[in-house]
């Protein structure tokens, strides 16, 4: 299994429809990044001048990735999306600094601004209930391991939230309803329906490691409704969950207030 997932940004070189594009890493696998030259070629290509043509190396390790800054004089900063503005930086020399988060977004500094690319490591592992007592033979491998406090996971439990309400409920939501039920959370309320597909797309195909039913599988319909299935007969969402999610009908009561307001005020 590929421990590091990077996405490469499109560039205006690819041609007329430039398409971004992802990169597996197998633990001891490498990827450069840079500028790049001839005589110094590079797996992830960032073409601005202000760039070093060597900025960094990217080590795949077990459950996380190392990187290293092979530049000169500028830093690298390593963000994490999902933090609330947490960062790493790396300085200019540093070598095989641990990463330690899921998602991550590596930023160069430019003249013009920043450019950078995405990195995952979707082999990290979470402690579930009490930790094994039993210390000999190997660790238990978790099959399914997911982050409770990460975006995906919110993602899951709307789209298995009308299952958990009410189990015979067929339909699985669309992406759009799960846009608008996430959107009334605080720190989602910029939510689009392309992050919410991706996160549709990272959960089947890199967390819960999903394969289409038939060759007439197409799109994200059979995705959701596959994870919806294999999340509620294991056990990876439940009732707990729905916590999470922010509280039914809150968008329509506000806007009965707003609206009630409005009326005493004009009478």
């Amino acid at each position: 299994m590929e421990t590091v997932l990077v996405h490469l940004p499109a560039l205006a070189t690819d041609g007329p429809e430039p398409q971004a594009r992802s990169l597996s890493l197998l633990p001891g696998q490498k990827a450069r990044f840079g500028r790049g030259i001839p005589e110094c070629p590079v797996n992830i290509a960032l073409p601005d001048p202000a760039v070093p043509r060597l900025a960094g190396e990217i080590l795949a390790v077990d459950c996380y990735w190392q990187l290293s800054n092979l530049s000169g004089g500028s830093s690298l900063l390593v963000e994490n999306p999902e933090g609330a503005g947490e960062f790493i930086r790396i300085p200019p020399g540093r070598l095989a600094a641990p990463i330690p988060f899921e998602f991550s977004r590596v930023v160069v500094a430019t003249r013009g601004g920043t450019v950078g690319f995405q990195v995952f490591a979707p082999c990290h592992s979470h402690l579930e209930g009490r930790a094994e007592t039993v210390e000999r033979g190997t660790v238990t491998t978790n099959p399914f391991s997911l982050d409770p406090a990460a975006t995906y996971f919110k993602v899951l439990v709307a789209l298995c939230e009308p299952r958990l309400r009410d189990a015979s409920t067929a339909g699985v939501p669309s992406t759009a309803n799960v846009v608008a039920r996430l959107r009334r959370h605080p720190d989602h309320q910029d939510l689009s329906t392309t992050a919410v597909d991706f996160h549709i797309d990272y959960l089947a195909g890199t967390k819960l490691r999903l394969r289409p039913p038939g060759s007439g599988a197409a799109g994200l319909s059979w995705k959701r409704e596959t994870l919806v299935s294999t999340a509620l007969r294991f056990g990876l969402v439940g009732e707990e969950h729905l916590s999470l999610l922010p509280p039914r009908g809150a968008a329509a009561r506000e806007r009965q207030a707003g609206r009630t307001a409005v009326a005493e005020g004009s009478a």
